[in-house]
C-alpha cells in the first residue's frame, strides 16, 4: 500500500486541523498593518482567560528581565512593546493547539520542549548579532511545525515514518521523504500559508534545513544554527534523533568566536528552563 502524500493531501487536511484563536489570527494577519488599534486587540486577548494567563506567565519570565509584574495584556505591551507581547500571544496560543497522542511513537512533549529551546536559543543568537529578536524567537518556536501538521493530519502515516527511521538510522527529514515523499518543512509551509503566517516567517521555515539556498533569508541561518545548537546539547532529550548536518556557511555567516559561542550555550539553557515552565506547565 502506497504511503505517499502530495503536497495538495496536507493542504486538503489543514480544515480539519485545530484552528487558533480568532484574536491570534487577527495578530497573524496584522503582522504587516501600521494602523492596528492595539488597544482592542488587548482587550479581545484578555477575554480570552487561558491564553492571557499563559501568555503573562511568559512575559513575566527571566526571559523579558522585567523589574515590574505585568497582569493585563495592556501593560504588557506597554513593557515590551506590541511586536514582542504579539509574539507571546502567538507561542501560548501554538503550543496548547495541537491535540496530543495522536500518533504512536511520537513524543509531543519532546516536540515542544525541542522547539522551545531552539527559540530561546535563536532569541539568544539574535541578541548578540543584533537581528530581530522576536522574529528569532518565533521562527525558532515554529521551524519545525510541519512535524505536527503530519502527525496530527496522518498519524498512521507518521507511525511508519518513526519506524523506518529507527530501521534506517537516518534522520527524521530522511524518513519522512522515504516513507510519504514529503516532508515536514512542505507541511509547515502548506500551515502558514493557511495560518497567514509573514512572508518572514515561511522563509524561515523553508530555509532552516537549507540555508544556503537561495533567497533563503537570514532568518534561516539563525534557526538553522540554534536548531543544531539544540541537538548536541540535549537539551529537550530527544535521544533519538540526529544532530543535523551543519551548514558551515550559516555558521560562518553568524560570525560568533568561541566566547560568544560559550555564552549562547549557558544563556540557552537557562531561558529553555524559563520558557519551558511558562508555556507547558
Amino acid at each position: 500500500m502506497s504511503t505517499l502524500l502530495t503536497y495538495d493531501d496536507v493542504v486538503a487536511n489543514l480544515t480539519d486541523l485545530p484552528s487558533l484563536p480568532a484574536v491570534v489570527m487577527e495578530l497573524l494577519n496584522s503582522i504587516d498593518q501600521e494602523d492596528v488599534d492595539i488597544s482592542v486587540l488587548a482587550k479581545k486577548v484578555s477575554h480570552d482567560q487561558a491564553l492571557t494567563a499563559k501568555t503573562l506567565r511568559l512575559a513575566n519570565s527571566s526571559l523579558y528581565g522585567l523589574q515590574v509584574k505585568v497582569t493585563t495584556i495592556q501593560q504588557a505591551i506597554t513593557y515590551l512593546g506590541f511586536q514582542t507581547t504579539r509574539n507571546l500571544i502567538t507561542a501560548a496560543a501554538v503550543t496548547g493547539c495541537f491535540p496530543e497522542g495522536q500518533c504512536e511513537g511520537f513524543d509531543d512533549k519532546a516536540f515542544w520542549h525541542h522547539s522551545i529551546a531552539t527559540a530561546a536559543c535563536a532569541k539568544v543568537l539574535a541578541r548578540q548579532i543584533r537581528f530581530n529578536q522576536d522574529y528569532a524567537f518565533t521562527g525558532g518556536l515554529l521551524h519545525d511545525i510541519g512535524r505536527l501538521v503530519l502527525v496530527t493530519s496522518f498519524p498512521q502515516h507518521f507511525a511508519r515514518v518513526i519506524s523506518y527511521r529507527v530501521a534506517h538510522d537516518c534522520s527524521m527529514l530522511v524518513a519522512e521523504r522515504a516513507v510519504l515523499g514529503i516532508d515536514h518543512v512542505e507541511a509547515g509551509l502548506a500551515l502558514a500559508e493557511h495560518w497567514n503566517f509573514s512572508d518572514t516567517m515561511r522563509l524561515a521555515i523553508a530555509g532552516h534545513h537549507d540555508p544556503e539556498a537561495p533567497g533563503a533569508g537570514f532568518l534561516a541561518s539563525i534557526v538553522h544554527v540554534a536548531d543544531a545548537v539544540v541537538y548536541a546539547l540535549d537539551l529537550a532529550q530527544v535521544g533519538d534523533d540526529l544532530v543535523p548536518q551543519l551548514s558551515t556557511v550559516a555558521w560562518a555567516a553568524l560570525g560568533l568566536d568561541e566566547d560568544a559561542y560559550q555564552h549562547l550555550f549557558r544563556e540557552t539553557e537557562l531561558q529553555y528552563q524559563e520558557i519551558t515552565t511558562a508555556l507547558l506547565s
